[in-house]
């Protein structure tokens, strides 16, 4: 058990004594209690051409990257009180900057957390159903607190069934982390002028998703932005090709521009092998020329493509992932 985990059950303990702690913890909720989004195919409106395309990305590959940020998350029951759980959620999220082409652990941040992540520890408990010495005790020793039991995005409370509000946990927790990360970046675009690879989207948050600093690279393909009749074409991408650049819109993030790449031949394996999707910000000025997007969609290409090497094994997403995030993964394993 690690000294978080030890110090959240000592706070059960000294705020209800009769309590009796769990004899070792369980594995991260986010193995068992997650639900995976569901695959969908949606059609999106194009910016580039009047039908999806594969093109070949045009120029060598060159660095254009100074920095790579990433976050992680774990979600552990420490307790269960008369039958609900008491999760503890660690969330952090740092930026690695290339320096004299080493990693290097950007210092913006300072003061925020650990050697300039950003770090958070919070108890995710149901507030109407613990002692209320449990919950005034976890605000004052900085575990948060945070209540399950909140109304989530339909308007509602979650069943209190242990399951549920397991699984409640795991949504806030990654919402944390979501938080963590944005901040973050938000904090890159606002102080530096190079280009920042972000894993996972931008679209989140406005701050990124206008700036010109953050590329977001995603690595999961649960959705498709594509028309189904599309798919031979985002499916036969050849290594270093790319498809067109397409609008990604949501009734509730801003819409940016996004196209998929494939960094790697995928003869002989799966479909999705070596495909990762780009999002950056939309420009008045893409909107109106189209040619400016498939500019900005080839660059941003060549220098995703320049971080293909070195390879980032063993992990088995080496296809997808980049060897600056999993640096940032490496280094966050090592700092929380």
């Amino acid at each position: 058990m690690d000294a978080s985990f030890r110090a959240a059950q000592r706070l059960i303990v000294d705020a209800v004594p009769e309590s009796v702690p769990l004899g070792a913890p369980g594995a991260p909720l986010e193995m068992t209690a997650a639900r995976p989004e569901p695959p969908r195919v949606l059609a999106s409106e194009l910016l580039e051409g009047t039908a999806l395309a594969a093109t070949e990305v045009r120029g060598d590959p060159e660095v254009g990257f100074a920095a790579f940020l990433d976050g992680t998350q774990q979600s552990r029951v420490v307790h269960y009180h008369a039958g609900v759980p008491i999760v503890l959620g660690t969330v952090a999220a740092a930026v690695r900057q290339r320096v004299d082409r080493q990693l290097r652990t950007w210092m913006g941040a300072a003061g925020e957390g650990e050697e300039g992540a950003r770090v958070r520890r919070d108890l995710y408990l149901p507030k109407a159903l613990v002692p209320a010495a449990l919950w005034s005790m976890a605000a004052s020793r900085g575990f948060g607190p945070v209540d399950t039991l909140e109304p989530d995005e339909s308007g509602g409370p979650p069943p209190v069934h242990p399951d549920a509000l397991c699984e409640r946990a795991v949504h806030l927790v990654q919402s944390s982390r979501e938080a963590l990360e944005q901040g973050l970046a938000a904090a890159w675009c606002a102080t530096e002028r190079e280009p920042l690879l972000v894993d996972g989207n931008i679209n989140r948050d406005d701050r990124l998703a206008t700036s010109p600093l953050a590329i977001g690279v995603v690595k999961s393909h649960r959705t498709l932005y594509v028309d189904a009749g599309a798919l031979p074409v985002l499916f036969g991408l050849a290594g270093g090709c790319r498809t067109s650049v397409f609008l990604l819109t949501s009734p509730r993030r801003r819409t940016v521009a996004s196209w998929y790449l494939r960094l790697r031949g995928a003869s002989g394996r799966d479909p999705l092998w070596g495909l990762v999707r780009v999002e950056v910000a939309l420009t008045e000025t893409m909107r109106a020329q189209p040619a400016l997007a498939a500019e900005r969609a080839d660059l941003v290409s060549r220098w995703l493509l320049a971080e293909r090497m070195p390879l980032a094994l063993p992990d088995g997403r080496w296809d997808r992932l980049m060897y600056g995030v999993a640096g940032v993964e490496a280094y966050l394993r090592a700092v929380v």
